[in-house]
């Protein structure tokens, strides 16, 4: 079972351009989709579609629209008494597949708001095989809520990945090694802003990605899976590193596809796959979601996985 928690999730609204976005003009709208999202609720959406059993925990009203659209989809939804309304995030995407995103703040949290969704999760954590923390945290939550949270997770047993950004990211890393998860999911960016890399360098050379992570094991974090993506994405375990290389993909819309990396890559560790072909796994997830519109999270059938190129980088065991 993959437990997931979205502390700030969103219903995530996508226009579909039919050229180019310009400001200050006029455009034609092709389509209009609205989807409750979220980092941790996408990786369920995965899940489910894999017959994989998945919780998803979310700060929401029972009766919410948000709520009711999960269990609809299958998602055995967790609900947590919320701060405020879900939050609204809208993704404009181009013909060639340029995706800008405006993501509202959503309702200011306090201590006991937080402290709701960490009980809901710790509560379910020692029946998942992975306990996944994905996401933004909310207005008022502090930034080191998710390496609190991944130190009190590590003495409730199972594995814990965290996929976030900004400063919720750097004080995880500030506060390695005692909250050190057995996955981080970072992107190029990602890593380069507290590896002191350069994030162009890092998203063009899969060697200069692998260096960069290795520093996040040497401070206690199980694996990196690093994603870069066109180039793909790198894994780095104690056991070596990899790169692989995406199938040809015509890129819809980018939104999403982090998550399903991440999810194929659990996929793969559940089903007792080696690290090359997780990282294979996650990789073809990635890319068939980048070729689907708006947060379209794909089906095992939509995947193109041997497609994907896997080679061992230097230090490979």
């Amino acid at each position: 079972m993959i437990l997931t928690l979205t502390p700030n999730p969103s219903f995530d609204r996508t226009v579909a351009l039919d050229g180019e976005l310009a400001r200050g003009q006029v455009h034609r709208v092709l389509s209009v989709t609205s989807q409750a999202g979220g980092k941790g609720v996408n990786i369920s959406r995965a899940a489910v579609s894999a017959d994989i059993p998945s919780i998803a925990v979310v700060p929401a009203h029972k009766d919410d629209a948000f709520v009711l659209e999960l269990l609809g989809a299958g998602i055995d939804c967790r609900p947590v008494r919320p701060a405020g309304d879900v939050r609204v995030n809208l993704t404009i995407t181009e013909p060639d597949g340029t995706t800008t995103k405006l993501n509202s703040p959503g309702a200011e949290v306090t201590r006991e708001d937080l402290e709701r969704m960490a009980e809901a999760v710790l509560a379910r954590a020692g029946n998942a095989s992975w306990t996944v923390l994905a996401g933004s945290l909310p207005a008022g939550a502090p930034v080191d809520f998710y390496a609190d949270l991944v130190r009190r997770l590590r003495a409730a047993g199972g594995h814990v990945a965290v996929d976030t950004s900004d400063a919720p990211l750097r004080a995880l890393v500030d506060a390695l090694p005692e909250a050190a998860p057995d996955l981080m999911k970072p992107n190029g960016e990602e890593l380069a802003s507290f590896t002191g890399g350069d994030p162009d360098e890092l998203e063009a050379d899969p060697s200069a990605t692998a260096a960069a992570a290795r520093q996040l094991l040497e401070r206690g974090v199980g694996a990196v899976l690093a994603t870069l993506g066109g180039n793909g994405a790198v894994l780095v375990t104690p056991e070596g590193a990899w790169h692989a290389t995406p199938p040809p993909t015509t890129v819809v819309s980018t939104v999403g596809a982090g998550d399903s990396s991440l999810f194929g890559y659990l996929l793969g560790d559940i089903r007792g796959l080696p690290a090359p072909e997780r990282l294979a796994l996650a990789v073809a997830y990635g890319s068939a979601a980048a070729g689907l519109p708006g947060t379209t999270i794909p089906q095992p059938s939509q995947l193109r996985t041997e497609l994907v190129g896997v080679t061992p980088l230097g230090g490979t065991a």
